[in-house]
């Protein structure tokens, strides 16, 4: 079993960055491919990027390209979000989440069995 620990909340201006780190409990971290999420009021949880279990491959939501970066230390046990260029709509609570051991990159939520707690994002104009 991973359990996963995001840190508090960030409130940025647009055109600011945040780093979030999200922290892993478990032995096998290093088996887990691992994605973040975001979920605004009223909206599904949707797909921001993932990055596959040995690290390398990546991939991004055509909304965040560019400007997030997923990366991770396999040593650490943590899984980094770095968000640049920050935009209003980029408001959201922010997941990260484990997929099954040793599955590629997914898409989906139903591609991940273990979450974070979930960390607010506040950009301001």
């Amino acid at each position: 079993q991973v359990q996963m620990v995001e840190p508090g909340g960030g409130l940025v201006q647009a055109g600011g960055s945040l780093r979030f780190p999200c922290a892993a409990s478990g032995r096998y971290f290093t088996r887990h491919s691992m994605g973040w999420f975001c979920q605004a009021p009223g909206k599904k949880r949707e797909f921001v990027t993932a990055i596959i279990w040995r690290g390398g491959t990546t991939d991004y939501a055509d909304s965040v390209k560019g400007r997030f970066t997923i990366s991770r230390d396999n040593a650490k046990n943590t899984v980094y979000l770095q968000m640049n260029s920050m935009k209003p709509e980029d408001t959201a609570v922010y997941y990260c989440g484990a997929a099954r051991q040793w599955a590629g990159i997914t898409r989906s939520t139903a591609g991940y069995v273990y979450w974070g707690q979930g960390t607010q994002v506040t950009v301001s104009s």
